[in-house]
């Protein structure tokens, strides 16, 4: 399987784009990583919002531009509020991304990942463990690590972006995206990139 790099001019591209509509994020994701998550999107020039409660999440996200779900620090209050979030993103028809973290690792949280998967996700991110997990073909990470490198889990990802529709990113020092059935990779990440 061949896998295209990504130029530099068509990453400088995708964030000029990406500037120009300044989206407003319903971030939803946990708690070791919100204010990584939000000056990153604020550095990209995006709008973010920790919107988690359950009795608001519905609502923000049918006014938001679009929804990151990280399961990070899953509870059951945060998965209804996640629940609730991504079933109304559906109906809105925003879209929204599944990051799901240690999703190999913990079946609590592979279960709700894989009810998630029914609300159509327009992204799924993960390591290449998480990835496979996901997709069924093995259960494994260490907790948030990865235990695979990312190139190992392209067929995975292609099987999972087959299946679900959504666009797959698999993170590494390379990452990869896919929708099922080309396979792009970007140069940029780092070592310890399966690591976040």
């Amino acid at each position: 399987m061949q896998v295209d790099l990504l130029s530099s001019a068509q990453s400088a591209h995708a964030l000029h784009l990406f500037h120009q509509h300044s989206p407003l994020v319903h971030c939803m994701t946990n708690d070791v990583v919100q204010t990584f998550t939000a000056n990153t999107l604020l550095a990209l020039g995006a709008s973010p919002a920790m919107v988690i409660e359950t009795e608001e999440a519905s609502q923000f996200a049918a006014i938001a531009s679009a929804l990151l779900i990280n399961v990070g620090t899953l509870t059951q209050p945060r998965a209804q509020a996640m629940r609730a979030a991504v079933e109304q993103a559906k109906s809105s028809q925003t879209p929204w991304t599944l990051d799901p973290v240690a999703v190999g690792a913990l079946d609590y949280r592979r279960h709700f990942c894989h009810e998630l998967l029914s609300f159509k996700p327009a992204a799924i991110r993960g390591n290449a463990s998480e990835i496979m997990a996901l997709a069924g073909i093995a259960n494994g990470g260490r907790g948030v690590d990865t235990t695979d490198a990312a190139a190992n889990a392209i067929p995975a990802a292609q099987t999972l972006a087959r299946e679900t529709g959504a666009i797959v990113v698999v993170t590494g020092e390379v990452d990869y995206v896919t929708d099922g059935h080309r396979a792009v990779g970007i140069h940029g990440g780092d070592p310890l990139r399966p690591k976040w």
